[in-house]
């Protein structure tokens, strides 16, 4: 008895000896399996890294197209056109992105609803495809014409991309990870980003001879996800809840998830239809019109509008002029300005890594508090930067802090929220509210930065500063924190600022024939409730 005592509290003693196991660190693990990781990648490269692609691509080759412009106009009129008139052709080439965006979040209902999230991501190649010939053969066939084409139907998809990859991201992870393959989106964005900055070198594709070469390189990511992206599942969520084709949705957690066993994912995805018992599409008006996600759309509005108003536009503008007064030699410069694209990825990496640790409202509020720091420090920097020769190096400081600042939280985050906060049969039109009003700020930002750059010249960054403030204060007082929640967990969350009863919550989802009828019986409410959704498990479950 001694001995087995002594045994006893040996093993005790060596129990206590042993380091505490952190099952939410390796559940974490285990939810990133290859696949998920891969089809993440493979729908990422071939959406949000050619938007990103296409935001810098423009820059490298302008004064040829310029160019192309001038001597197209002269060969065809035969006069010499003026340089205000190539200046507005310039300028409608680069604002047209946005307007071909705005159609793309526009059309995307339909699509998502029709043919899925996989499937829209693919057919969106045919829009790069064609945007990708038309501007690379543009200067072949001395026309224009094709490059501004090209650049509104590459506006087209991107407009698609950035409402469908986020969508089909957010309902092919868990959602222990959810916030970290969502960061997936802008992380590549960023990559996108620096990619058409290397490309766009003098040694490289920069060059007149070679300059169509650059928007022939959208050809390969479009390529790519054409081949690789049809080896992996539809969205199961979308496959469960919207088609209810059971055996396919258990195949596709199976894929994603790297288990035989998803009975639990296959329960916790169809819990939330015992809240939500309306499985009917949602139209833009009918969300527009529901009480209970009031405020989750203002949210979505107001994150959407900063995220494009921030004025990281204006950043990029600024940087090679505030190089030049560091005494950075000009043709040293476009290798300097590839660090603002390291630094892009390097903050989004980051944001990806820490976004389930620090939460998105953290980060998304640090973000724009950030930026309005290196603001207001940005502007006293260009205020001075001629009363001593080292104050140009705070400016560029200050650039690189506002770049890092942003990518770290506003860079990706809204997109990640626009699916977390609208429960399936909202969420297509959910994302085309927040794509719209992406395109449209992103258009007014082209289309005002100018003058109020000419206005106000260096102030002008306090009006990027004020809206980041305003951003982050209105973030602060009614975002919650998303993380690791469940949808209908998120819409509790906002039930309290939306001064929605639960039991008018629940009325509110009803399809309208049975509204009448529970109004009527409210005693029964809640277990009617219960026996209508066991009866749709059970019909699904034998689907």
């Amino acid at each position: 008895m001694k001995q087995e005592n002594g045994v006893s509290q040996l093993g005790k003693e060596n129990e206590k000896m042993e380091p505490p196991i952190n099952t939410k660190a390796e559940n974490s693990k285990k939810d990133f399996t290859w696949r998920l990781i891969m089809a993440a990648l493979v729908g990422a490269f071939g959406s949000s890294f050619l938007y990103g692609y296409n935001l810098s691509v423009v820059n490298a080759p302008a004064t040829y197209i310029r160019q192309l412009y001038n001597e197209s106009w002269s060969s065809r009129y035969h006069y010499v056109v003026s340089s205000n008139t190539i200046s507005i052709m310039w300028s409608v080439t680069v604002s047209i992105f946005a307007i071909g965006g705005l159609v793309g979040a526009l059309i995307v209902i339909p699509m998502v609803n029709t043919l899925g999230r996989k499937k829209t991501l693919l057919i969106n190649n045919l829009f790069a495809l064609a945007a990708a010939l038309l501007i690379s053969l543009a200067d072949l066939a001395q026309v224009p014409e094709m490059v501004i084409i090209g650049r509104f139907i590459m506006g087209v998809d991107g407009g698609i991309a950035l409402s469908t990859l986020p969508m089909y991201l957010n309902e092919i992870s868990p959602k222990r990870i959810r916030g970290s393959l969502g960061q997936i989106t802008a992380i590549l964005i960023c990559v996108g980003v620096f990619t058409g900055q290397v490309l766009g070198l003098p040694e490289i594709f920069g060059r007149e001879s070679l300059w169509p070469c650059l928007f022939g390189f959208i050809l390969i990511p479009a390529a790519i996800q054409v081949v690789f992206l049809p080896f992996f599942p539809e969205s199961p969520r979308y496959l469960l809840l919207e088609k209810q084709d059971t055996k396919r949705a258990e195949k596709a957690f199976r894929t994603f998830l790297g288990k035989k066993d998803v009975s639990q994912d296959i329960e916790d995805v169809l819990a939330e239809t015992r809240i939500q018992r309306n499985m009917q599409l949602v139209s833009v008006t009918e969300l527009f019109k529901t009480r209970s996600v009031r405020w989750q759309i203002i949210t979505v509005i107001v994150t959407m509008a900063s995220y494009q108003l921030c004025g990281l536009n204006a950043i990029w503008f600024y940087t090679n002029s505030i190089f030049r007064e560091a005494g950075i030699q000009p043709q040293t410069i476009p290798y300097i300005t590839l660090s603002t694209g390291g630094i892009e990825i390097f903050a989004a990496v980051v944001s990806g890594m820490t976004v389930e640790k620090l939460g998105r409202r953290v980060l998304l509020i640090g973000g724009f508090g950030l930026m309005t720091v290196f603001f207001g420090i940005l502007t006293i920097s260009l205020t001075f930067q001629d009363r001593a020769s080292w104050v140009p190096y705070i400016s560029i400081v200050c650039i690189l802090g506002v770049i890092a600042s942003f990518c770290i939280g506003p860079g990706g985050i809204p997109f990640v929220l626009v699916a977390e906060f609208f429960q399936q049969s909202q969420r297509p039109a959910a994302f085309m509210i927040a794509g719209s009003v992406n395109w449209i700020s992103n258009f007014a930002v082209g289309l005002l930065f100018p003058l109020i750059q000419d206005g106000l010249g260096n102030y002008c960054f306090l009006v990027f500063a004020a809206i980041c403030l305003a951003g982050a204060i209105y973030l602060y007082f009614v975002l919650p924190e998303t993380k690791n929640k469940t949808f209908n967990e998120i819409d509790q969350a906002f039930a309290k600022i939306n001064k929605i009863p639960q039991s008018v919550k629940e009325l509110e989802k009803l399809p309208p024939e049975e509204k009448t009828r529970e109004q009527l019986e409210p005693n029964d409410f809640h277990s009617s409730c219960s026996d209508h959704n066991n009866l749709q498990m059970e019909q699904l479950s034998q689907a």
